[in-house]
């Protein structure tokens, strides 16, 4: 399949969030377009972070967000953080999140990045199994706590 993955434009926000809305992310519960809009902004404005869209076709078949940090620990080293990946349902299983990752992986290794990371939720097995089948490594404990 062929796939163009490039960084996101204010206008793919109503495909994002879509494909967020899906039920094994966010359950129809995402964001209204104006507000998705302000944040899509304030992401802008930070160095090193985008949200990527995958294309086929001309349609936007997938997403992930991808932050490169800078580090005081590490001798300075540079670290990524994975996020918020997902897949149109009716496009999984023919290798956009495979190809999705390899270009998050190949642009954490271009700004020399010591590592990275992304987590996932522990009821998503099957997502586990796809990250395990990338190289990607079970590492430590992910803590998480509700301020809602």
């Amino acid at each position: 399949m062929d796939i163009r993955i490039r960084k996101a434009e204010k206008s793919d926000l109503v495909h994002i969030l879509s494909l967020y809305g899906q039920p094994d992310m966010d359950h129809g519960e995402v964001l209204g377009l104006p507000e998705a809009e302000a944040i899509f902004t304030r992401i802008k404005s930070y160095p090193d972070y985008h949200i990527y869209v995958a294309e086929s076709q001309g349609a936007i078949v997938g997403t992930f967000a991808l932050a490169i940090m800078d580090n005081l620990a590490h001798r300075g080293a540079l670290s990524g953080l994975i996020e918020d990946v997902v897949v149109a349902s009716d496009h999984q299983g023919m290798g956009i999140g495979k190809q999705m990752m390899r270009f998050a992986l190949d642009t954490c290794r271009e700004k020399g990045c010591y590592k990275t990371v992304l987590s996932s939720n522990q009821k998503r097995v099957n997502a586990h199994r796809f990250y395990e089948g990338l190289g990607f490594t079970r590492h430590g404990y992910s803590f998480t706590m509700n301020l809602e």
